[in-house]
């Protein structure tokens, strides 16, 4: 009697299954083990629906298995072993194949790395397969959970996509956020140094930018020519998650501009700031000078000191050192506020 994927724990199935569903016409998802997804798989094919199968490439068993025992084409393990990581979607074999970066989903903290998933897709059968968690795949796994219904394989694959769009968009969100927070407080002259956490925020950004920038392009030429097994509302929710995916990424590169540009600004204030100090420093220590001048020559034990048996001597060199700290220190702070 097989066991249920629902009933083992995450990481226990021999072949780095993570997770399976068989999707019947009509109705949710139910899970299915690896070997009862292949035993579906080599039934005649019939109206009976399809199967998701998401894998963690770290098991060891995981990619000797799929290579053995589920029909994906070459260009899929090529894919795996490629080294470059850069977004992509392509048909191949009457599959699609995609290269997908996401937010990567830590074990109880949420992240900002970037992780990748490789995805085959086609009529009978999704593949997912990532060595790291991802959020768009576990809100995808969530939404199969509690009963939605989806038609084809590659519906799933739409459905991701739209979900990765989602999961960007909200940490444009997040981010925008905290920027508006920080320019705020710059605003209202609350003046904190926030470069370092800008550079974290604009270097995740850039990488993710960097990464997910190729993604419209490569859906734009599939949609230019889409192959003949694509059907026109396949086509139709591709076109869709392009559009909304352009869109976050438009927006994504707003907002690093607009780090970057606070960035320059929060730097010049604390220069500004700094160039004050300084400046307030350097003018202190120059009006001391006549004072500390003045006490060392007369602290000199030599002959004729002038006013040594003056009665009011002491009072004549105070206002004498005062009148000249206060002239000089009005001249330089009237040149400085000349400026």
């Amino acid at each position: 009697m097989s066991v249920s994927i629902t009933e083992v724990t995450y990481g226990a199935d021999q072949v780095g299954l993570i997770s399976g569903f068989r999707f019947l016409p009509g109705q949710a998802g139910q899970p299915i083990a690896s070997e009862e997804a292949v035993h579906f798989l080599q039934q005649p094919a019939q109206d009976d629906g399809f199967v998701w199968l998401h894998f963690n490439l770290a098991h060891a068993a995981c990619e000797r298995w799929l290579r053995a025992r589920m029909p994906l084409p070459d260009d899929f393990f090529a894919m795996l072993h490629a080294g470059s990581s850069s977004t992509r979607i392509e048909p191949s074999d009457g599959m699609l194949l995609a290269v997908i970066n996401d937010v990567a989903l830590g074990f109880g903290v949420v992240t900002s790395d970037v992780a990748t998933l490789w995805v085959a897709a086609g009529s009978r059968l999704l593949v997912t397969a990532r060595v790291r968690p991802l959020r768009s795949v576990d809100r995808l796994r969530a939404a199969v959970k509690s009963g939605e219904v989806f038609p084809s394989a590659r519906s799933l694959l739409f459905h991701l996509m739209q979900d990765q769009a989602d999961v960007m968009a909200g940490i444009v969100r997040e981010s925008a956020r905290k920027v508006d927070h920080i320019e705020d407080r710059f605003l209202a002259e609350h003046l904190q140094d926030h470069r370092a956490e800008l550079s974290g925020m604009r270097r995740t950004l850039v990488r993710m930018q960097r990464l997910l920038a190729p993604e419209p392009g490569a859906l734009f030429r599939l949609l230019n020519r889409p192959p003949a097994w694509l059907a026109e509302h396949d086509v139709q929710a591709l076109r869709e998650s392009t559009e909304e995916f352009s869109l976050v990424l438009n927006d994504l590169a707003s907002l690093v501009e607009r780090i970057k540009l606070l960035q320059e600004e929060l730097a010049a204030k604390l220069n500004e700031q700094t160039n004050r100090t300084l400046f307030t420093l350097t003018m202190v220590t120059v009006l001391a000078l006549p004072i500390n001048i003045v006490a060392g020559f007369f602290g000199m034990n030599v002959g004729g000191v002038p006013l040594a048996n003056h009665p009011h001597g002491f009072w004549v060199l105070v206002l004498l050192v005062a009148s000249f700290t206060f002239l000089a220190g009005w001249w330089a702070f009237s040149r400085q506020n000349a400026r």
